[in-house]
């Protein structure tokens, strides 16, 4: 191809560019107007922008899924942020997990906000101080996470979204070489995940947990002969070098997050519906309390039991156990909600904890 060829080409893509922008801001002009009829009412409808990533998804065409949707994710966030400012809690401090997990959500455009504690995200959101907050619920290698099971218990925030983040921890350091590093610092959690990788290179390091991944890479770039697992986010915020990628055992290893607010989704077509609930302390009480799912052809996808204290008997404290369990479906759809009628009349204590887009895979 001569230069003359390729300077065409190059043009044409200059001409769509401003092709673009100009339809981007058509789209922010609506916006706008979408935002003044609203008058103040809320302006993050979940279920509006799920159908919206999902239409461009299936139309993406040369460009990857994932790709078309990351580029309107950042269109939406932009765009959202004309009409009201939108802040995220989320367990920090910066470059956690737990701060992708709210940019892969929300893009952008929003005020992300770490706090020190899971509690202190729920706060700020069931305070008003931030709209929403998104906290860690389970992982694939490691479990549920306890600290969220137990507040959603009490509090009086939704689930009105979820995130799947597929978790990619790297070595990262100051070193040159790996025989220099003599500890290693990460969440347990982190550790737990890249325990095969750290048996067979670094077999000898010392293996440190910290609060967050983030905290490690600042340990890690303070001290001598220190290393610490992360993602990537965490090394250029602290300028470390990536010394080994992807060192996570499980090649899948994914954290759902919940995110959490005072709205409540609209059904859109592929839903989820997360609820809690206790059984009577008896035997087949638990199959029993499923039974309704099963006659109304409702499928369910995660059931999780939890230790719950609810007082003492005979001087001893009595612990009975509630059942965190999501279902397909929203809670408005047929099927659930018969389901969820027959449930309120078996469970001694039930309460929906939401329902709300399913995350896209």
């Amino acid at each position: 191809m001569s230069e003359r060829e390729i300077e065409k080409l190059r043009a044409e893509i200059d001409e769509l560019d401003a092709r673009l922008l100009e339809l981007l801001n058509r789209r922010a002009g609506v916006v706008r107007k979408v935002g003044e009829l609203k008058a103040g009412k809320r302006v993050l409808r979940p279920e509006r922008e799920a159908q919206i990533l999902r239409r461009v998804a299936s139309q993406s065409g040369a460009l990857p899924p994932a790709a078309a949707t990351a580029v309107f994710r950042e269109i939406i966030s932009a765009c959202r942020a004309l009409e009201q400012e939108i802040r995220v809690a989320y367990l920090g401090p910066r470059g956690t997990f737990s701060e992708q997990a709210v940019r892969q959500h929300f893009g952008g455009a929003v005020l992300a906000e770490p706090v020190a504690t899971i509690d202190e995200a729920f706060r700020s959101a069931e305070a008003g101080a931030a709209q929403f907050a998104v906290a860690p619920v389970e992982n694939s290698t490691d479990g549920a996470v306890g600290r969220t099971l137990d507040l959603l218990l009490a509090t009086p925030l939704k689930i009105c979204g979820e995130v799947d983040l597929r978790i990619k921890q790297n070595l990262i350091s100051r070193l040159k070489s790996l025989k220099d590093i003599r500890k290693v610092y990460s969440h347990a959690q982190s550790l737990a995940q890249c325990n095969g990788w750290l048996g067979k290179y670094l077999p000898r390091a010392e293996r440190i947990p910290v609060g967050s991944n983030a905290e490690a890479a600042r340990r890690a770039a303070k001290e001598k002969g220190a290393a610490a697992i992360a993602g990537e986010a965490a090394a250029a915020l602290y300028k470390l070098k990536v010394m080994a990628r992807g060192i996570e055992d499980d090649p899948n290893n994914t954290t759902r997050f919940l995110v959490l607010g005072q709205v409540e989704a609209q059904p859109t077509g592929r839903d989820r519906t997360s609820l809690v609930m206790s059984a009577e302390n008896k035997p087949g009480a638990v199959h029993a309390l499923l039974t309704p799912l099963a006659a109304n052809g409702v499928s369910m996808s995660r059931i999780e039991s939890r230790p719950a204290r609810r007082g003492r008997e005979g001087g001893s404290a009595r612990w009975e156990y509630v059942f965190f369990i999501d279902l397909e479906g929203h809670q408005t759809d047929a099927r659930v909600a018969a389901a969820l009628a027959e449930l309120r009349q078996r469970a001694p204590f039930l309460k929906v904890l939401g329902s709300y887009p399913a995350a896209s895979t």
